[in-house]
């Protein structure tokens, strides 16, 4: 039962706090869609998802008025694309028509964006895979709803690297077939490593084959919430502040607990998981750096920032584990620098740059997240990112990512606005010298020796 105080402070966490649900995700399996012929799939694709997903908007929009929480997106995941089109699609072109398909379906039942145009590639490339790849700047560039993703490496596996010299490439031509929308299109693509199933959150979601046949997922969110609860311990132990943190967490994710649970009853489909991401916006006080400040830093960027954000990180889920028996897809701290004020303000001021938010990268949820470049960065510097990004992940047997876009006709010194949660970037310096020659070598980089655990 839900005490009379529990949903008096659950009330001024919302008014007060910016505390939201960030998502309801539905994942659909596309698997039973499969067919030799394009015309076929893509019309199975299409009277699959609305007919699952044709009262996911109107479920969480009864949901927001009947318990008074904001629900931010309502989302659809698919299983990868890569695998649902490999019969019918020969070429780049065939898997664009899946996009505008999967686009068109997800406008007809009314969601923000649909995940799940993927290829997971963490061991090689089948010719399946590398035709969706090739076709992403296009499909980007031709649909409004559709987000990206490839999974390059993981723990088991290793890493692609011939996929990572790719990336370079086909986020270079997303940048350019969207220049004029200050290349947005990098900004609904993600390249992964060690991606989870599971992930509600865009633009790495999709529908992984070990889930059921259709899942809700939540994601929720409270930077705000957090920041708030720690102000009231400020100059405390330690020991003091990792207790207010779970508590916190453990409070946030009974919301999403709540909301997935009524989500699942109300449309007749399986709960999934919870992910717990205290993923920031631009909205003023809800800001994952401006909590990392409240710890004790001058600012984000400083010394003691990666210790900071792995003790956040760390208590965050140890408070969430404890409020859902499903806790899942990425969980942690996000640390994305256009969707994020206080690291839009450390960025500006000089006291954070791409090297240390790599290393930042080490202890939270994710990685290299909405990072505005110059447009004329080559694509052998952008695949050194991934590569570097994709080995944190790959040896620390954690999702790691990078979300970079190379703005078309930017240079540092000037910014780029995104508009809507996507917020506004200050164009970021890259280290100019070269990875070309380590880039260019081909084949894969072998699992680390402690991936052998069978």
């Amino acid at each position: 039962m839900i005490s009379r105080n529990e949903v008096i402070e659950t009330n001024k966490m919302i008014e007060q706090e910016n505390l939201d649900v960030r998502t309801i995700t539905m994942g659909i399996s596309l698997l039973d869609c499969c067919h030799s012929d394009l015309e076929v799939l893509c019309d199975n694709i299409y009277k699959k998802i609305t007919t699952y997903a044709k009262d996911l908007v109107a479920t969480g929009q009864e949901i927001e008025r009947d318990f008074g929480i904001p629900i931010v997106n309502k989302r659809i995941s698919v299983t990868p694309i890569a695998l649902v089109g490999g019969a019918a699609c020969k070429q780049p072109e065939d898997f664009v028509r899946i996009a505008k398909t999967l686009d068109k379906a997800a406008k007809q039942v009314g969601v923000n964006f649909l995940g799940g145009y993927s290829a997971l590639v963490s061991k090689g490339m089948t010719p399946a895979d590398k035709n969706l790849i090739l076709s992403i700047p296009q499909a980007l560039a031709e649909t409004e709803r559709i987000c990206a993703s490839v999974n390059v490496g993981s723990t088991k596996t290793g890493m692609d690297m011939d996929a990572i010299r790719l990336m370079g490439d086909v986020i270079k031509q997303a940048a350019a077939l969207t220049a004029a929308r200050d290349s947005i299109g990098c900004a609904k693509l993600v390249v992964l490593c060690n991606a989870p199933d599971d992930n509600p959150f865009m633009a790495g979601a999709f529908h992984g084959v070990t889930e059921a046949d259709a899942i809700i997922n939540v994601g929720v969110s409270g930077p705000g919430v957090v920041k708030t609860a720690i102000e009231k311990v400020r100059g405390a132990s330690f020991e003091v502040l990792c207790e207010t943190i779970k508590k916190t967490a453990f409070k946030i994710t009974r919301v999403g607990q709540l909301v997935a649970q009524e989500a699942s009853k109300r449309l007749g489909v399986p709960f999934g998981i919870i992910d717990l991401s205290l993923a920031p916006t631009p909205a003023v006080g809800d800001s994952v750096a401006e909590i990392l400040e409240e710890i004790g830093l001058e600012s984000v960027g400083a010394p003691g920032t990666t210790a900071a954000l792995a003790m956040l990180n760390d208590q965050v889920k140890k408070g969430g584990v404890m409020a859902s028996s499903y806790v899942g897809g990425l969980s942690g701290a996000f640390i994305p620098v256009s969707e994020d004020q206080g690291m839009i303000r450390a960025v500006e001021a000089g006291a954070l740059n791409i090297e240390k938010l790599e290393a930042m990268t080490c202890v939270c949820s994710v990685g290299l997240d909405m990072i505005a470049i110059e447009g004329d960065t080559p694509a052998a510097t952008i695949s050194g990112i991934i590569a570097d990004e994709a080995a944190i992940g790959m040896v620390n047997q954690k999702t790691t990512a990078v979300r970079i876009i190379p703005v078309c006709g930017k240079k540092i010194g000037e910014s780029v606005e995104f508009g809507g949660l996507l917020g506004a970037a200050p164009i970021m310096p890259v280290n100019r010298y070269s990875p070309q020659a380590f880039i260019s070598r081909k084949g894969r980089i072998p699992a680390p020796i402690h991936s052998f655990k069978n």
